[in-house]
């Protein structure tokens, strides 16, 4: 019967390398360099007694001597002129990688980031951006996936995510990027056949269209009533699974929707959409980027953030004012919002 290698035996070299010491190579190998234990000592910021016993311990595990040494000179014998070659370029690589991770923290931004974001906020602000942001940081790739699906930064190897609504989990850091203004939207012919709702209630007589979401539920529309939180799902003879299709559907006239304000903003300034139940949008959501450390972030993802941030904030996204005097006065007389609104872009 043949008995198991034991961890020390001779005939196991990945225990034995494990059992040499690191850092008693890179003392020999400083050693060398500079061409005197003190030297080497100084540049390592160790005493030069330290030195010499971790050269010894190598000495030890290799079984040869890797020196000579006299009161005035170090010089290698012709073992340790053998063992120089052949450690050398390993350490060599190990330094150069860890010059490489410290420059993908403090140095020029380049590598891959890979990020996530919900379809219709994806397609209309995150990935008309990245044409810009790649013309300033050339040597940063950008893979982009859409899903409306909740994304796992680990599982789904996430490096930043924009996320939609209210965020519950605590483990990840989130910064907004601009409110989410959620708007019940119509067209004007709409308005013209069928009128608009004035309360949450009406909606139940209306010709409602739903989204699903990605993980297959209908979209619960939502608003503040009282300064609570209420949620209305209504019946609807349409549904889609994309934000995009629900806007097409309201423009064409074939009934009402509840659209974030980044979707719908430009339908709603040229006229081609009109809003009601204004004085019921929620107020206390947002669209945010996520990561989910701050620690040690490569440049790479410290840029991209920068940059969708400061971008999507500028942009002339248009976002209708919370409750103006004219939507107060039309809400409380029972008449639609929609026709000469003041906009102001997010700040």
């Amino acid at each position: 019967m043949t008995s198991s290698l034991s961890l020390s035996s001779p005939a196991d070299p990945l225990s034995a390398s494990f059992a040499t010491t690191y850092a008693g190579v890179v003392a020999f190998i400083a050693v060398v360099a500079e061409g005197s234990f003190a030297r080497a000592a100084d540049r390592l910021g160790i005493g030069r007694s330290a030195v010499s016993r971790n050269v010894q311990k190598l000495e030890g595990q290799l079984n040869v001597r890797l020196f000579h040494r006299t009161t005035r000179s170090t010089t290698l014998t012709s073992e340790g002129a053998l063992f120089y070659r052949s450690c050398h370029p390993g350490v060599d690589r190990i330094v150069q990688a860890v010059e490489e991770m410290r420059d993908l923290r403090n140095g020029p931004p380049r590598g891959p980031v890979r990020v996530s974001s919900p379809v219709g906020f994806g397609r209309k602000l995150v990935a008309p951006l990245l044409g810009g942001f790649q013309a300033a940081y050339p040597e940063v790739s950008v893979d982009l996936v859409l899903t409306d699906k909740p994304v796992d930064f680990t599982s789904d190897r996430v490096d930043i995510a924009f996320r939609n609504g209210q965020l519950e989990d605590a483990q990840i850091i989130a910064r907004q990027i601009i409110p989410m203004q959620m708007m019940v939207c119509a067209s004007p012919q709409y308005r013209e056949d069928r009128g608009l709702p004035a309360t949450i209630e009406e909606l139940s007589h209306h010709e409602c269209i739903n989204l699903r979401t990605g993980m297959g539920r209908i979209f619960e529309w939502e608003f503040k009533v009282g300064g609570k939180l209420q949620r209305f799902l209504p019946r609807a003879k349409l549904t889609y699974n994309d934000p995009e299709l629900v806007l097409g559907a309201v423009i064409e006239g074939n009934g009402i929707a509840q659209i974030p304000g980044y979707l719908a903003c430009e339908s709603i300034a040229s006229g081609a959409l009109v809003t009601c139940l204004a004085q019921h949008a929620p107020d206390d959501q947002g669209h945010y980027i996520c990561f989910q450390s701050r620690q040690h972030m490569p440049t790479r993802m410290r840029v991209f953030i920068d940059y969708m941030t400061q971008a999507i904030r500028a942009a002339d996204l248009q976002q209708a004012t919370h409750l103006p005097d004219q939507m107060r006065t039309e809400a409380r007389d029972g008449r639609p919002y929609g026709e000469n609104v003041a906009f102001l872009p997010v700040k």
